[in-house]
């Protein structure tokens, strides 16, 4: 059974075992929330949204129409996501940009993803940045706009020569894309 705290305006019947929403938090009726989540006081979670379990979305994060949240993915405190390209009071798309967030991936504090775009997943999106197109898998980012300073290992950190000081882990590049060698 999820734990909601009676602070909290719980519109929807759909979230999973376990998950713990917070104080001053709105989720409105169509969300789907995984299991094992943890929703941090004073976020927003809009209808059109699902999230994957064992998520971590941290204060001050609204989760707009459009956005797909996959498993254990890390959502830091103020991240700004957007849905709309064109944003006009009183006047809604057809449709809103779908963004999605792959399994594992970790966004800092007050990065803002601008609609449409996918991160990959065990990408880290460094605090502050601005993302603007794809991010690959396992990508460590950051910047205004954010660029990719180097590849993070499935345990985040940052790869030396494809390979994890942390983990032992290593990888290569294969059609420009990051694999773990096993």
């Amino acid at each position: 059974m999820p734990y909601i705290h009676p602070l909290a305006d719980v519109q929807t019947d759909q979230i999973g075992e376990d998950t713990k929403v917070w104080q001053f938090s709105v989720i409105l009726e169509g969300a789907k929330i995984g299991a094992n989540c943890n929703i941090n006081a004073l976020t927003f979670i809009e209808n059109d949204v699902v999230i994957g379990n064992n998520v971590t979305i941290k204060s001050g994060v609204q989760v707009w129409d459009g956005l797909r949240i996959a498993d254990n993915v890390f959502v830091g405190p103020n991240v700004t996501f957007t849905n709309d390209f064109t944003p006009r009071s009183k006047q809604y798309p057809s449709e809103f940009l779908k963004t999605a967030i792959e399994h594992h991936a970790s966004i800092g504090a007050n990065a803002t993803i601008i609609g449409g775009v996918n991160i990959g997943a065990y990408a880290l999106i460094g605090a502050g940045s601005v993302i603007t197109k794809d991010i690959p898998s396992h990508a460590l980012v950051y910047g205004n706009p954010a660029k990719q300073h180097g590849w993070v290992c499935q345990c985040g950190t940052k790869l030396i020569e494809l390979n994890c000081v942390t983990c032992k882990n290593s990888y290569a590049m294969m059609n420009n894309l990051l694999t773990e060698q096993r």
